[in-house]
């Protein structure tokens, strides 16, 4: 039962009572696994580009910066960097002074090929812990930790990753993960007025950091690259907020007796997404750069993609004005029915029972959503959701991005299917949100709600159920029309620990 003082802090997140019943509803029924045919593969569901098309795409790409349209670089970059040094709070809460694990040793032995060494350096010097080497040289390893993930040092233990220097490059001129997502945009956002958009999710308490780190280094890199940058912020919407449940499935309250609440995990971006006016949108994770070395592939890889989309935008836009028009021939018909089954992989068993109407607006239907094309790697261990062949609520199969907790994994056949995978995710999509009138898409319609995530948390010493909404690329787009093509492992590169930073990518 909810009370008055319940009721405020309700509509204080813009949070209404329906919601709350939906979510806790949720708790109780629990979120059923997804439906698969197959794991994607080349031979199922997923595109490999030769090189001859390749260019054609990067032209097609090119030719289409040079209409009037917006292009936005949407980069989630929220997290904080915490689990990046998992190992060295360890190493700080261990009985032992010196490194003992391998994880410790590596770092410590590739100290000076951070790119924050300087910074940390000076930072010890400040707190009179005398310079790194000698740091080193009297054995005062955690000393360093201190200096690194303490507030009186770097503080990187509480920062987000795009504020930490990821790269070193000449002059001492040292880059964060931010700044490098300046550098790409630059590379292959560019419009016809040199103009770059960019914009960043972040947590309420960093973005006057963002936006601090924004305001010195812009001006550089817009003289560098030649571009001026547009570079805007959100942060995630009190409203996506879900309520916690106690283990009986009812309303969680604190020790003063308040409600609890907690962040939708990254499938709450889905309304920051929809919030932005764009034709065509790029979506990579903040932590997923290298420097400009490295970067030919990636350039080249997200005009591929990017070309992709336009160019079956474009097929898409003119069966549709066809259908609109109602002057299509039986040919053409069978043209769009070819075009949802060997493109967009989108089956339908009954498809051959539909009368021609029928037909007609299935056809329309499908034919009329946001469009994403995904970058896919090959399996190479890296965590990560899968593409899959999936089934969808109206019995079509289509392609899909899931994480195996959507997955029944007891099953045999299903775990097979996962098991054998050859591709996974890399976060690495470009989207059109727009259809062919130019009207926006309104995306939170494209969610399937049935694919949250139920995790289970502690507060005040007592076990909580928290909600995670479908997340951002996994079902908050499942009603997308979507595609996959293979990419170079050369194009993914996250940080999860700092040692990867040691990395020959982003070194």
């Amino acid at each position: 039962m909810l009370t008055q003082k319940d009721l405020e802090l309700l509509s204080s997140k813009g949070i209404s009572e329906k919601q709350i019943e939906e979510q806790l509803a949720c708790f109780k029924k629990g979120f059923p696994y997804l439906e698969i045919t197959a794991s994607a593969s080349v031979d199922k569901g997923i595109q490999v580009i030769s090189k001859e098309d390749q260019a054609a795409y990067m032209d097609a790409w090119d030719a289409y910066l040079m209409e009037n349209k917006k292009i936005i670089k949407f980069v989630p970059a929220s997290g904080a960097a915490s689990r990046m040094f998992k190992n060295l709070y360890e190493f700080l809460s261990a009985s032992y002074n010196e490194p003992t694990t391998t994880f410790e040793k590596k770092f410590f032995e590739g100290l000076e090929n951070f790119a924050f060494y300087d910074a940390l350096n000076k930072v010890c010097q400040q707190n009179e812990d005398a310079d790194i080497p000698g740091l080193l040289d009297k054995k005062n390893y955690k000393a360093i930790v201190e200096n690194l993930l303490g507030e009186k040092g770097l503080n990187y233990g509480q920062l987000p990753k795009g504020l930490l220097l990821f790269h070193s490059y000449p002059e001492k001129v040292n880059r964060t993960a931010m700044e490098e997502h300046l550098a790409e945009g630059a590379m292959y956002a560019k419009n016809n007025a040199g103009e770059v958009n960019i914009h960043f999710t972040v947590s309420p308490e960093h973005q006057d950091l963002f936006e601090k780190l924004v305001a010195e280094k812009k001006g550089a890199y817009e003289s560098k690259f030649s571009v001026k940058y547009d570079i805007s912020f959100s942060v995630q919407k009190p409203s996506t907020d879900t309520i916690a449940a106690n283990i009986e499935n009812e309303p969680f309250r604190d020790a003063k007796g308040n409600l609890l609440f907690r962040p939708g995990g990254h499938g709450a971006l889905i309304e920051n997404l929809n919030d932005i006016e764009a034709d065509v949108v790029f979506i990579k994770n903040i932590d997923n750069v290298v420097p400009d070395s490295f970067k030919c592939s990636t350039v080249i890889y997200k005009k591929v993609i990017a070309g992709v989309l336009v160019t079956l935008q474009k097929k898409m836009f003119e069966y549709i004005q066809l259908i609109e028009k109602g002057k299509y021939s039986r040919s053409q018909v069978e043209e769009m029915i070819h075009f949802l089954q060997d493109v967009l992989c989108i089956r339908n068993a009954e498809l051959k029972n539909l009368e021609d109407a029928e037909l007609i607006l299935y056809i329309k239907e499908k034919l009329m959503r946001p469009l994403r094309v995904c970058g896919m790697v090959k399996n190479v261990g890296e965590p990560g959701g899968g593409p899959f062949l999936a089934v969808n609520p109206d019995g079509t199969v289509s392609p899909q991005i899931l994480e195996s907790s959507q997955i029944d994994l007891e099953d045999p056949a299903k775990k097979a299917m996962f098991d054998n995978g050859t591709h996974f995710n890399p976060v690495d999509l470009v989207c059109a949100v727009k259809n062919y009138k130019g009207e926006k898409y309104n995306l939170p319609d494209y969610v399937d709600k049935n694919t949250g995530f139920i995790s289970y948390k502690s507060k005040d010493g007592r076990e909580l159920k928290a909600l995670e909404l479908p997340g951002l690329w996994n079902g908050a787009m499942s009603d997308w029309n979507t595609v996959f093509v293979e990419v170079p492992i050369e194009t993914f590169n996250p940080v999860k620990t700092v040692n990867d930073l040691l990395r020959r990518e982003h070194q």
